[in-house]
């Protein structure tokens, strides 16, 4: 029952992205007032909001894990990826924009990612934190005919979240 909800659920989440629709709510961070999104967002309303300046930060530096790039080139048009940030939190900061430029480097469509605003409590509008176990921020879960194959939270077990995100790609082979 709980994994019928959630596919439900991320079905629904998925349907309201592709339509570009972008339902969230505005809040104040209660620890350092910074400007939060909770809810379904989209690349552009994160890029192009003068809050969120992390979003345009030169990432050159930053090459993504080779093993990463060709497990999803090899599954990009088979997964979508729900990903939960928390725009108050540094390692979204951090990994976000580099998920980024890895879809990018992979030839992954952002349309096939549904991106959730999470506040500190890790909840969102409805109950799909819940549903889902999502517990820490960023959290990048992997789908697949609408099953997880497997998630990635805030830097992985690894330390490196684009060489976790492999192995979990590579599952959904």
């Amino acid at each position: 029952m709980k994994q019928l909800f959630a596919t439900l659920l991320f079905s629904l989440t998925l349907a309201l992205n592709t339509t570009a629709q972008v339902q969230y709510e505005v809040g104040k961070d209660p620890q350092n007032g910074l400007k939060t999104l909770k809810g379904i967002l989209s690349i552009d309303a994160l890029k192009t909001d003068a809050a969120f300046e992390w979003m345009r930060n030169d990432i050159s530096w930053y090459k993504p894990n080779a093993a990463a790039v060709t497990a999803l080139k090899e599954v990009k048009d088979t997964v979508q990826l729900l990903v939960f940030i928390g725009t108050w939190c540094e390692d979204s900061h951090i990994v976000f924009p580099q998920l980024l430029k890895l879809c990018t480097e992979a030839g992954f469509d952002t349309k096939r990612i549904t991106i959730i605003g999470v506040d500190r409590k890790k909840t969102t509008l409805g109950s799909l934190c819940e549903a889902l176990g999502i517990t820490k921020a960023p959290t990048i879960v992997v789908m697949k005919a609408g099953k997880e194959i497997g998630r990635v939270e805030e830097f992985g077990s690894s330390g490196m979240y684009d060489k976790d995100l492999s192995e979990v790609l590579m599952k959904a082979t």
